[in-house]
Order: C-alpha cells, then sequence, then structure tokens
C-alpha cells in the first residue's frame, strides 16, 4: 500500500523555523521544501532518473520566490519529462544553453572574450586596428547574431562591397580576424566547427606590394622637401626620429621620456610596445639627442615624446609622419614606414655587418636554432653604424633647414 502524503500549506511553511540540521517537509510526488540552519527553505523535487534509475535531486528554486503553486507546477512538468524517459536536468541544460545562444553568444560577445585574450600578444597599435576594423565593417551587421547562425555565405556576402571597392588587404584581414573568432567560439563549444575556415578562396588575392620607399640616392631630396614643409615642429622632429632610429611608426609615435636613459645614451622600447614582444635598445646618436633637445621644451614635462596636438596626454597617431609625407608630395613613393628600408638598403649597401642591421631594425633571426642562441642585441657595436647613419643623413641635409643636419642649425 503506498504512503499517503499530506500536502503542505502555505501556513505550514511560513510557520516552519530553521534548526540545528536541514530538514524537510514534504508535499509528495517527489516535492519537498528543503529548510537550512540559516533560514533559507529550498524546493527540491527527488526522481528517479529515466537512464539508470538512480535518485537524483532537482533544484525548483527558494520560497517564497517560488510559491507553494508554482513549486508543485515546475514539479508536474518535471515528472511529464520523467514519463517520456527524459531526465529534467538535461532537458534543463539544454533550455540553457539554447537562451546562452541566442543572448550570452553573440557574436559580439564572443568576439570580445577573443580579443581580450589576443590584445595580449600583439602590440597596442595593432590590437586597436583590428578592433576597430571589427566595429566599421563586421558589427553594424553581425553584432546580435548568435554564433552559430554565422554562417560562409552571410559571411562573404557581407565583405562582397569591401572587395567591390578594391579593399582586398582589408578584406583579407577582415577574413583572418573572423577566422579567429570563430575558431575560438568553436574551442569554446559553442559551434561545431568554424564555418568560416574556406572563405579567404571566395575573394581575389590582394597583390604583394613592398612598403613604398625611396632610393638612398633620394635621401637629400627627402630632407630638402622636410626643411621647407608646412608641418608643425612636432611632426618633423618625430619623421626625423623615425629616420634616425630606424624604428617603426607605432614605435617612434609613441617614445615615451622614461624609456630614455641619457646618461647612458640608450632608447630601450618594452616588450608590449614592439612587434614581436621583445625589448629594443637603441643607442643615441648626437643627432638623436639634439631632436630631444629640440622638442623637450614642447614635450618635457609630459609622458610623451611626440605628444598629440589635440590631446597632449596621448601621443602622436601612428600615421601622423605618413600623412605629412603625402602631404609632402611622396604619396606613392614613400611611407613612413619605408623610412626603415631606406636606412637598410644604405647600410647595406655600404658594407655594414648584416647582424647588426638587423639588430638595428628588430627583426627577429630567421634561423631558429641560431636564434635560441644569439640573444645579444649587439648594443655597443651599433653606436658606431648609427652614429654613421645620423652623420650621412645630416650630410644628405646641408644647405638645408633641418634639425639637426643644417649649416645653419649644425650647432644646436
Amino acid at each position: 500500500m503506498a504512503i499517503s502524503t499530506t500536502r503542505l500549506t502555505d501556513t505550514e511553511i511560513k510557520t516552519a523555523k530553521p534548526q540545528d540540521k536541514e530538514y524537510n517537509l514534504f508535499d509528495g510526488d517527489g516535492l519537498r521544501l528543503r529548510i537550512k540552519p540559516n533560514g533559507s527553505k529550498q524546493w527540491i523535487l527527488n526522481y528517479y532518473k529515466p537512464t539508470n534509475r538512480k535518485r537524483a535531486n532537482l533544484s525548483l528554486g527558494k520560497y517564497p520566490d517560488l510559491s507553494l503553486a508554482n513549486a508543485r507546477r515546475l514539479s508536474l512538468e518535471a515528472r511529464e519529462l520523467i514519463a517520456q524517459n527524459i531526465d529534467p536536468q538535461d532537458a534543463r541544460k539544454l533550455r540553457q544553453q539554447e537562451v546562452d545562444a541566442i543572448h550570452q553568444h553573440t557574436f559580439y560577445n564572443v568576439a570580445k572574450e577573443w580579443f581580450d585574450m589576443k590584445k595580449d600578444s600583439v602590440s597596442a597599435d595593432h590590437a586597436v586596428d583590428t578592433w576597430r576594423s571589427l566595429e566599421l565593417h563586421v558589427f553594424p551587421s553581425l553584432a546580435n547574431i548568435p554564433v552559430k547562425d554565422i554562417t560562409a555565405p552571410r559571411v562573404i556576402e557581407l565583405l562582397r562591397p569591401i572587395e567591390a571597392k578594391g579593399s582586398l588587404e582589408t578584406v583579407k584581414r577582415l577574413s583572418q580576424r573572423l577566422n579567429e573568432v570563430m575558431t575560438f567560439a568553436t574551442n569554446c563549444g559553442l559551434v561545431n566547427a568554424n564555418p568560416l575556415s574556406g572563405i579567404k578562396a571566395a575573394f581575389k588575392k590582394p597583390k604583394k606590394e613592398s612598403m613604398a620607399s625611396l632610393t638612398p640616392a633620394e635621401l637629400p631630396e627627402l630632407m630638402h622637401s622636410l626643411s621647407y614643409a608646412s608641418i608643425k615642429l612636432t611632426t618633423r622632429c618625430l619623421i626625423e626620429w623615425q629616420l634616425h632610429t630606424m624604428t617603426r611608426p607605432s614605435e617612434a609615435a609613441g617614445a615615451r621620456w622614461d624609456e630614455i636613459d641619457l646618461d647612458n645614451r640608450v632608447w630601450t622600447i618594452p616588450a608590449e610596445r614592439m612587434k614581436k614582444k621583445r625589448e629594443h635598445r637603441i643607442p643615441l646618436t648626437q643627432q638623436m639627442l639634439v631632436l630631444l633637445d629640440l622638442i623637450k621644451p614642447i614635450s618635457g614635462h609630459r609622458e610623451f615624446v611626440f605628444p598629440s596636438d589635440r590631446e597632449p596626454t596621448k601621443p602622436c597617431n601612428s600615421q601622423t609622419a605618413n600623412m605629412a609625407l603625402k602631404r609632402m608630395g611622396f604619396a606613392g613613393r614613400l611611407v613612413s614606414h619605408g623610412l626603415r628600408s631606406l636606412a637598410s638598403t644604405t647600410l647595406n649597401e655600404q658594407g655594414f655587418d648584416r647582424d647588426l642591421v638587423e639588430a638595428a631594425l628588430s627583426h627577429v633571426e630567421e634561423n631558429q636554432v641560431r636564434g635560441a642562441y644569439n640573444r645579444t642585441d649587439y648594443l655597443e657595436r651599433r653606436r658606431p653604424m648609427m652614429s654613421w647613419w645620423s652623420g650621412h643623413i645630416e650630410e644628405a641635409a646641408r644647405g638645408n633647414l633641418s634639425m639637426t643636419g643644417t649649416k645653419q642649425l649644425k650647432v644646436i
């Protein structure tokens, strides 16, 4: 004969007091109210799992948030699932996954998680560029789409107008970044496979083009144009600083006063600001020190050597030098990154040790075995080479109103 259980009442539940140990009040059909020593009251459904007939507890909610009537309704729904050989706990997990897929696992939210990990492995400028590209071209269409609904045709349709404009490099970068996000989603178990793995085949390939640069013989022309250019002193010093130091645009523009050791005549760029995440030291030449003296009245009291004109607490934009070169008439002939190529070509033509030139450019050794053992940056051996390069720039500038190398300003 089945055991008869008296149904609970609201009054009985309200007046139930906590005891030294937790105890249960039974409502029948496996529904019970668990009362803990701290006074909390939790609705529990005790049932046999349909898969193995073992006992299990399903938490339904807390009283009084979940009333007696609603607890009975949820208990009945769970028992109906059990009658169909469906474990209510499995059903609940599936429902939560469906809700997460719609509301939590949107492309924007997943991309944000991916980016939070990605940004620590790239330079600050590259991180900004990556996120900005998604904001401009991807999020307006895909931000609120669940990652499980992202398909190759949908993304290809999104990128077609960019391809039609001829921005093939942009399409290539976006395809790569979208793939990284979806691979991240796959590894997190949010999708079964990356649906975008082959989308690059749907677009034209961009032609590989070297960074526009001048020949060594054209250096005097650059210095002449620079000396008469209608640009701000900060921009002018920045371009010459980048030329003398052979640094990348973002590294030069982001230079900080606390990175510069005047006593030992060394500029140390920390690893987090470098492309390859490796500290880079640059010996300071006399001409570089002149540039620092010139800019010091403008920024010596600030954090950055080359502060932004609009927001002096921030550095110049990494494209500042590039835009200035365009206005000076070098569009299509020279980009600011090409100043490194100009320096490299000149130094190699002059017969300087290739290892010293590569170290000055902060290039990583291609030979992995050799790179594992050769950790030196040749700082002291690079000093004569850097002095020659600065002197060469100074010589190319003779007769012009340059910052460091003119007959008018040579002794500043």
